[in-house]
């Protein structure tokens, strides 16, 4: 098989490197194949070979939302790295292996709005898309047009309305199968100037609530959508915390005593009850230790089962297909 992967123009191919050179947390053993393919002809061809082979496989992107187990991963992890970014007027087409942060630069310098509120938002176009990433009442599902994907057969392109985007959600990750490819998102002529300051004002805030060189995920759990809280705990929710239309996690975590909490050198930061960081030496364990306790606890005092933003790669209960 991996003389097969070798003979695929645009795909490079690496064994047994280590997950944490790979992931925000820092965290993770060595994938027995990392593949990085740059075109579409290049993935579809290296997941023919690597599925003819009965190989395991998995696919990530920019690894910021991962958590890549001790014992790495025993198959493929396969990324794709396609960068492009074009304009067409107020329409950008970009590739699925783009920086996020790139992207939200380029449209910013083109004098466009609608994705400036999500900078400082690590990781790539495709994991945005998959996880319908957003910051500041925005969600990157707002601008899309439509996305082309490749659905384990066959490449296809749908818009807006089919890709199901929710709170944190898209039919990508209904069907991790599903790799998405390119997208096309409709933005809307603004004053670069006014965009570029308002994106430092953000970028200013979320640096530092986490610091660039913080071993984190960002926040672990989603938000709760006020509407779907049950009477009894909704009624006990301040007006203080509600934004809109959700509860940040990090109330009913914070009542929960999770502020400081330790396992090892996984923490949870003492400002900030929904955020997880790896203080140096932590492992993959320590944070599902860490993830299940914050839920269990939770879960006692209100009721209610928070839902990780992050996605696991190797031995956790979560698909093989992940990607963030």
């Amino acid at each position: 098989m991996l003389s097969r992967l070798g003979a695929i123009p645009n795909l490079h191919i690496l064994e047994n490197v280590p997950l944490s050179r790979y992931t925000r947390f820092a965290i993770g053993g060595p994938a027995r194949v990392l593949a990085d393919a740059s075109t579409d002809q290049a993935l579809v061809e290296s997941l023919q070979v690597i599925q003819e082979g009965g190989c395991p496989h998995t696919v990530i992107g920019g690894g910021t939302n991962l958590i890549a187990s001790d014992d790495g991963y025993p198959g493929v992890v396969l990324r794709y790295t396609a960068p492009g970014i074009e304009f067409d007027g107020d329409v950008v087409h970009v590739e699925a292996g783009a920086v996020l942060q790139e992207l939200v630069d380029a449209t910013i310098d083109q004098g466009l709005r609608g994705l400036e509120t999500m900078t400082g938002i690590p990781g790539w176009v495709g994991g945005a898309i998959y996880g319908n990433a957003g910051a500041y009442g925005h969600s990157i599902n707002e601008r899309v047009q439509s996305v082309r994907f490749f659905d384990g057969r066959d490449i296809r392109e749908i818009g807006n309305a089919a890709c199901e985007f929710r709170y944190r959600e898209s039919i990508f990750k209904a069907h991790k199968e599903w790799i998405v490819l390119r997208a096309s998102l409709t933005l809307e002529p603004a004053d670069a100037a006014e965009l570029q300051a308002t994106a430092d004002n953000i970028l200013k805030i979320r640096n530092e609530k986490y610091p660039p060189t913080m071993r984190c995920a960002g926040s672990i759990f989603k938000n709760l959508l006020l509407a779907e809280l049950p009477p009894c705990v909704r009624a006990q929710v301040p007006e203080r915390v509600i934004r809109e239309g959700k509860v940040p996690s990090a109330y009913f975590l914070e009542q929960a005593g999770a502020k400081g909490m330790c396992n090892g050198d996984i923490r949870v930061a003492d400002y900030h009850a929904n955020l997880i960081y790896n203080d140096g030496g932590g492992t993959a364990r320590q944070v599902r230790e860490m993830v299940e306790e914050l839920k269990r606890r939770v879960r006692g005092q209100s009721g209610l089962q928070l839902e990780e933003e992050v996605q696991y790669v190797g031995d956790s209960p979560v698909s093989q297909e992940t990607r963030a």
